[in-house]
């Protein structure tokens, strides 16, 4: 298996023959190093509805054919955007795909869709964070969240091998609290997540990743690649 980093919250694994992309917000995210035109993964996974998650997701998966799963309300409103496959799932649900097991997991924040032109702001469900088990191996993107408690469940029920860890603050925990759900989840890994992409979220993320027990956080660059 193939995991990188591609800025902000977007990552891209590769197994079983697939490409997945998470969140892959791509135009006007200054951190990234991909171009949307480019991707054509096989299945987006979104943690949230926000417009810096969804990001490019109609565009690619109306040109890819990508399969689109998301928590049900965000996934009806993918579809009514054009998008002709769908999965919806919801908080504590897991799925077996063929590329993989899916589960959700709680994520503490909002979950919804500005549509600027027409000043509307639509729900799209609760936010989640992904647990992504495929070959051996678990990968939990934590999406956007506050530090909870559960976290610690999570970290003993799962043998994490990479988390995404939101760390920007603002928005998401800050880098303290990041900590602490580093500690909690116990990933083998810990890369972080959402910061420096806006002004309200610009962190050291290689200072945050030095704090981290010796081994356990990695900072990856936009593009760079974690192979287990």
């Amino acid at each position: 298996m193939e995991v990188s980093f591609h800025g902000h919250s977007v990552v891209k694994m590769k197994t079983r023959g697939k490409t997945i992309l998470i969140d892959p917000f791509i135009t006007g995210n200054s951190q990234t190093d991909l171009t949307a035109q480019d991707e054509n993964p096989d299945v987006i996974l979104l943690t949230h509805g926000h417009n810096d998650h969804v990001g490019d997701t109609v565009e690619i998966a109306k040109r890819s054919g990508a399969l689109v799963v998301a928590v049900a309300e965000l996934a009806t409103y993918m579809s009514f955007q054009g998008v002709e496959s769908v999965h919806p799932m919801s908080i504590g649900g897991a799925y077996e795909f063929d590329f993989g097991i899916v589960k959700y997991t709680q994520a503490f924040h909002g979950s919804s869709y500005t549509e600027e032109e027409n000043q509307r702001i639509v729900y799209t469900g609760m936010p989640g964070g992904i647990l992504f088990k495929a070959e051996g191996k678990t990968i939990y993107h934590m999406g956007d969240t506050a530090l909870f408690s559960d976290l610690k469940m999570i970290g003993e029920r799962n043998d994490i091998d990479v988390a995404f860890v939101p760390m920007g603050d603002n928005f998401t925990m800050g880098p303290e609290d990041a900590e602490t759900a580093v500690e909690w989840i116990n990933p083998k890994v810990a890369v972080p997540i959402h910061f420096n992409t806006f002004p309200p979220i610009k962190q050291d993320a290689k200072a945050f990743v030095e704090r981290l027990p010796h081994g356990k956080g990695k900072f990856l660059e936009a593009g760079e690649t974690i192979r287990l």
